[in-house]
């Protein structure tokens, strides 16, 4: 197999999605049909006006940019058009399974109803069968709105567990630390479902907060996550309890220097299970292979090591086992035919 990593390798390696945030996928020429459908004054006419304001240096000012534009996602149909754009974009890249990440308070704090929200988004999951994607619903708490607010949420969530496969935590980290939600993330996992929380990059108390989430809280996934490197200790075990780790390359190289290339790199070799995602992807200028072949460029990432990032997205999925060996598998048959 040649090590040459190509855009056409990345795009057609099977692959799973674990860090998206379906919100983030609001792309500008769906931002104006929304707003025309549903007469809100956005201040933009064109394209050009949308990304005029795409202007975020870290996770503060990207959110500043990021809330406001929901402000179009009004009815069922807005929400399913949002998670179908996306899912026919996955399917174009390979994305044989995705867990999308959605944030219901951002919807509910505006007036619009919990169902609405989620009933437009899981139906689009459905439908995505058809493209031969595997679609789940993870259900996030902003870690900048109360501990009641994400009680009532989940207490809400819990009347369609059907319909969710795990609970996140997202949004402003500073002065929101996982410990904050610890009793619904209890709460969850005792109903059945699977925790992961985001530890955003170069935060305020990044390694206290990665600690409380996998040695207290005991999340099976960290996102973003890549100052674990800083704590040693913190790294073997995450490598020992098979910790995911979600790292996404081109968002971390909007709000920091890098893309954490070095970090996904050590982390690997460290045996951490870290894997490629695309984060916000409308407004970070990539999809998934986008992410894969741009950190493959920048580091010099081999074939084999862009392998194994694929195969760890399907290994710490939240799927069956069987599932998991028979995506492995078709990552093994694209390499022997790409060989």
């Amino acid at each position: 197999m040649s090590s040459v990593v190509t855009p056409e390798f990345t795009r057609g390696l099977p692959k799973a999605e674990l860090h998206l945030h379906v919100e983030g996928t609001l792309e500008p020429e769906l931002k104006l049909k929304l707003a025309k459908r549903n007469h809100v004054d956005i201040g933009q006419a064109t394209i050009e006006d949308v990304q005029k304001t795409y202007n975020y240096h870290d996770l503060a000012s990207f959110l500043a940019v990021y809330y406001p534009a929901m402000n179009v996602l009004q009815t069922e149909e807005d929400f399913y058009d949002l998670a179908w754009d996306y899912l026919t974009k996955a399917a174009a890249n390979n994305v044989r399974h995705v867990e999308l990440f959605f944030d219901p308070q951002a919807h509910t704090s505006r007036g619009i109803p919990f169902e609405v929200v989620l009933n437009g988004l899981y139906q689009a999951t459905i439908d995505a069968r058809a493209l031969n994607v595997d679609a789940h619903l993870i259900m996030c708490f902003l870690r900048d709105f109360s501990k009641e607010s994400a009680r009532k949420t989940l207490q809400e969530g819990l009347k369609y567990k059907d319909k969710i496969i795990g609970i996140g935590l997202d949004s402003d980290e500073h002065n929101n630390p996982p410990l904050k939600f610890a009793r619904q993330f209890e709460d969850a996992v005792a109903a059945g479902l699977h925790i992961t929380t985001h530890c955003d990059i170069d935060q305020k108390d990044s390694i206290e907060h990665i600690r409380q989430a996998l040695e207290i809280m005991e999340v099976e996934r960290l996102d973003h996550g890549t100052n674990i490197v800083e704590d040693p200790d913190l790294v073997e075990l995450a490598a020992k309890r098979q910790i995911g780790l979600t790292s996404c390359p081109l968002s971390n190289s909007f709000v920091s220097p890098e893309m954490k290339g070095k970090e996904v790199i050590d982390l690997l070799n460290a045996g951490v299970k870290v894997s490629i995602n695309s984060d916000d992807p409308a407004y970070f200028k990539g999809y998934i292979s986008d992410n894969y072949y741009a950190l493959a460029q920048k580091f010099d990432l081999s074939k084999d090591q862009i392998v194994q990032l694929a195969k760890n997205s399907f290994e710490t999925s939240w799927i069956s086992q069987r599932q998991k060996q028979l995506y492995l598998d078709e990552i093994d048959q694209f390499v022997k035919a790409n060989s």
